[in-house]
């Protein structure tokens, strides 16, 4: 799930090449730099030396210690065979250089491409969930179990979203120029509001947070390599969640549909190799199905970007994880199924 919004969108800015390369005499001169992503939690750059090519990465937190905790996870991961890109050392020994107060780490560039489930086929989307279960299961192993929470996490308060609800009416209703997305916000907040008041009753429970998981592990955080993951990047959300969710919610964006349904052969293809590479039983599973069921009821990240950060990038998916929502909910037994199968 994406984190809440936050206070301020990030703007393009161009890195210290030369002073961070002070650091990396062994990758050679910098050739040219071109920001290749603009995130909310980092920026990317694609840097070209005369000894390579390679991915700058800025993390706007800047939480030094969290980012030596991930990059360490990838080297282990990457010595057991996960498909990764672990940062390079600099001259001291060091992953994270820190320039002016911020914090870069250097990683080899990968050629790869983004697929989603439309273009992997059900024996590709089995191999997906093979590899997700085999980051659990790697994780468990290369981390420290003494860091993991045994700590509980609650799930949404409809009396909350309900005010959220008619929040985010009042600004769908109040924006001009008004346009076609406006009208969809409007119809699927009243929509949700319903469904929400109809399924109120079926809040789970609190759960408890289980082991090392990558976070946020959907298409754009995995690149491929004709039909094979060349690497698992992106691993800013490393932390201890319950893994069975993570699988949920990857298969969530992975195969969903652009009408919002779930390709369910694929799901479920993806879910049993997910269950035997993790040693997951079904039970696990129904239970991350309905808790994040009940996260995508009662989330709305993409109209509070537009309509409190007045930022606009995620609106093309709006459509489709809307509609997935009001699917889900009519057919719940079938996506459960495909998880549990």
């Amino acid at each position: 799930m994406p984190a809440p919004p936050p206070a301020a969108v990030a703007t393009a800015a161009t890195p210290p090449v030369d002073r961070l390369l002070r650091r990396y005499p062994h990758i050679g001169e910098p050739l040219s730099v071109r920001t290749v992503t603009l995130g909310l939690l980092n920026r990317g750059y694609r840097l070209a030396t005369t000894r390579g090519t390679w991915f700058l990465k800025h993390h706007l937190d800047g939480d030094r210690p969290a980012i030596t905790r991930q990059h360490r996870a990838t080297r282990r991961l990457q010595e057991v065979g996960v498909p990764v890109a672990p940062p390079v050392a600099d001259r001291t020994g060091s992953t994270v250089a820190v320039v002016g107060g911020d914090c870069y780490a250097l990683h080899p560039w990968i050629d790869g491409r983004h697929r989603d489930g439309a273009q992997l086929t059900t024996a590709q989307s089995r191999r997906l969930g093979a590899l997700l279960g085999a980051v659990h299961t790697r994780l468990a192993e290369v981390m420290d179990p003494a860091a993991d929470s045994p700590g509980t996490h609650t799930s949404a308060d409809p009396e909350d979203t309900f005010a959220l609800i008619e929040d985010l009416l009042r600004l769908a209703r109040g924006s001009r120029p008004r346009d076609s997305f406006d009208t969809l916000a409007e119809h699927r907040l009243l929509q949700r509001r319903a469904l929400l008041e109809r399924h109120a009753a079926r809040r789970p429970p609190p759960g408890r947070a289980g082991c090392w998981v990558h976070g946020d592990f959907h298409p754009l955080n995995l690149l491929y390599r004709g039909t094979e993951p060349a690497a698992i990047v992106d691993w800013d959300r490393l932390g201890v969640q319950p893994r069975a969710e993570e699988a949920v919610r990857a298969a969530a964006i992975f195969f969903v549909q652009p009408a919002g349904r779930l390709d369910l052969p694929k799901v479920r293809a993806y879910a049993r190799a997910y269950r035997r590479a993790a040693g997951a039983d079904a039970a696990e599973l129904a239970a991350a199905v309905h808790r994040v069921w009940w996260e995508r009821l009662n989330d709305f990240w993409i109209l509070r970007w537009r309509y409190e950060l007045h930022d606009r990038r995620a609106d093309p998916q709006f459509p489709a994880v809307s509609a997935l929502v009001v699917w889900w909910t009519r057919e719940y037994a079938a996506v459960r199924d495909a998880f549990t199968d």
